[in-house]
């Protein structure tokens, strides 16, 4: 999937919501801070999947049209955001299109989750006109990852809504994904997300191997998703609290030396110093960068990863891949470190 492009030069140094004077940040700060956890409702087959594109626009009909067949196939009924085909620049639609689109689903008694179509770029320009208040008494699934970040963290933020980080609806849908799905969202059978132990024609596993950073189990909130959105998130009110928490990132098409500055903008934003645990997913098509080149991925989880003495591994099948984890973000979980497994403990949805 194109990556979204994200504006990556914002203010270090703090978490703390921001003095807006009488902006509408501010209220909306105010009215949900410390909400408690929301949970949505499970699926029952032949519900209705509600598909909206919140961040970059579709360049083709026969993306729609796989979407759609890909749910009705697993037993569900979908409804179409109005303007999932419209384009601005390259989004889909106007700030106020795509607005919309996210408040007919959740206002619509009749669907009863919201799948993103795809990711890209922009959604965070939707998160200071988003009526929080009508999205935390209609709490639904939401599914997506890549740039819906912004929307899974400052759903989580403002209403304390569990949301999905997973596929969207362009993502490759094989048997076992679907399989995932529907124990997550129909069974909602507690999960143990594991990578798959595949060897091969080889003597040892070369494939999505786990590499243990710091030793350990723990337990606490998983929050996270892609490491450029929630770092340009840093000192808004759309970024939810990280003590105690198990953070978990991937990353996509970037070069090493602005990874670092994104671990670097964690830290000094005071996240990493705050959480419990640490799983890193994937850096698909992340490479050194040029002249003298950067470090790598290894020794910048030296540098900010190991002194925090937390469980932490990297390796989790997350990100812009095929068949990665849906992960319930805003649950509670215990996550191994050593084996590489994060354990749901706690429903992550109601029967």
């Amino acid at each position: 999937m194109e990556k979204r492009v994200f504006i990556k030069s914002i203010a270090l140094g703090t978490l703390a919501i921001p003095v807006l004077g009488a902006g509408r940040a501010t209220a909306i700060a105010a009215e949900f801070a410390g909400a408690a956890t929301l949970l949505a409702k499970k699926l029952y087959p032949g519900d209705t999947i509600g598909l909206i594109t919140p961040a970059g626009v579709l360049d083709d009909e026969e993306s729609i049209i796989i979407a759609r067949e890909i749910f009705e196939t697993l037993g569900f009924k979908v409804k179409e955001g109005k303007h999932i085909r419209s384009r601005y620049g390259n989004l889909a639609g106007t700030d106020q299109e795509r607005i919309a689109d996210i408040h007919d689903m959740f206002a619509d008694k009749a669907v009863k989750a919201i799948v993103c179509i795809r990711g890209g770029s922009g959604t965070s320009r939707l998160l200071d006109r988003l009526d929080y208040k009508m999205i935390a008494q209609n709490p639904k699934i939401l599914l997506g990852y890549s740039d819906i970040t912004a929307l899974i963290l400052a759903l989580y933020a403002k209403t304390g809504l569990v949301t999905f980080h997973g596929a969207v609806g362009i993502s490759t849908w094989t048997k076992k994904l679907a399989e995932a799905f529907n124990a997550q969202f129909v069974a909602n059978k507690p999960a143990v997300f594991e990578n798959p132990k595949s060897k091969g024609d080889n003597i040892v596993q070369t494939k999505d191997r786990i590499a243990t950073i710091s030793p350990g189990v723990t337990d606490g909130v998983l929050l996270g998703g892609n490491m450029t959105v929630l770092t340009g998130l840093c000192g808004t009110p759309y970024l939810p609290d990280f003590k105690d928490k198990i953070l978990f990132i991937e990353e996509v098409d970037e070069d090493m030396e602005r990874v670092d500055r994104m671990f670097c903008q964690l830290k000094n934003a005071g996240i990493l110093a705050v959480i419990k645990g640490f799983i890193f997913g994937k850096c698909t098509n992340c490479k050194p960068s040029g002249g003298y080149g950067s470090v790598t991925l290894d020794q910048l989880f030296n540098d900010y990863i190991k002194p925090l003495n937390v469980p932490a591994y990297s390796g989790a099948v997350i990100g812009h891949i095929a068949e990665q984890f849906i992960l319930p973000v805003g649950a509670k979980v215990k996550m191994d470190a050593s084996q590489g497994t994060i354990t749901l403990i706690e429903a992550a949805l109601k029967d």
